[in-house]
């Protein structure tokens, strides 16, 4: 019988209280002002580059199964650029320039649809006004069999996770307190009784939790 393909996040940055990005997107600052979130991670993937001179460490190995089996990602707007609004004739393509890592068909939710940007290597940016299950719908038929990573920000990973649409998350829980951002948790108090929980701390004080669907609790 052929593999399911599942909805996962893959790597996603939690601090210690819940904000996975600062709340002011900028060209200086594409995290929002959070990008302590990154500051202990030890050869882990940034959109999908590893860092080749870095040990091979508890967090590269959990890091490097990132893009692994996937065959589409979806992202929401500020992933893909700082502009708000109708987008502008600046010539922008993504915080990636020419190299973007998906190599694979790329859904940006956006108010404001546009025609798609294609890549050498295969990435391909849609420009899609959609709820999560439409822009899923169209997801799962891109990915041919693939798996369809939700790629952030944190407020796109909280819709799909209020529409209970995800089956697998990877988070990496880094031990700071930001204090404000953008909450991943937001409007989902008992979200854990849907999932079983691994909980795998490393010597650089990062914990990874595994997230994986509990389907039995619900048959």
């Amino acid at each position: 019988m052929a593999r399911k393909a599942q909805v996962r996040v893959d790597l996603m940055n939690v601090s210690l209280d819940g904000y996975a990005a600062g709340d002011h997107i900028t060209l200086d600052e594409p995290i929002g002002g959070a990008g302590e979130l990154f500051g202990n991670f030890d050869g882990r993937v940034i959109a999908g580059v590893q860092n080749a001179d870095a040990p091979i460490s508890a967090d590269r190995v959990f890091s490097s199964v990132w893009g692994q089996g996937v065959g589409v990602e979806i992202m929401g707007r500020g992933k893909f650029g700082p502009q708000q609004g109708e987008w502008p004739d600046d010539g922008w393509r993504g915080w990636w320039e020419d190299e973007p890592p998906f190599q694979t068909p790329v859904i940006v939710l956006t108010h404001h649809e546009r025609e798609p940007i294609t890549f050498d290597n295969g990435t391909v940016f849609h420009f899609v006004d959609a709820s999560p299950a439409k822009a899923l719908e169209l997801a799962l038929d891109l990915a041919e069999g693939g798996d369809v990573r939700i790629g952030g920000g944190p407020s796109t990973v909280n819709q799909f996770l209020r529409d209970d649409l995800v089956d697998f998350m990877h988070l990496s829980i880094n031990p700071i307190v930001l204090g404000g951002g953008v909450s991943l948790w937001s409007g989902l108090g008992g979200i854990h009784t849907r999932f079983e929980i691994e909980s795998v701390p490393t010597s650089t004080g990062l914990i990874h939790q595994f997230w994986n669907r509990n389907w039995d609790k619900e048959s």
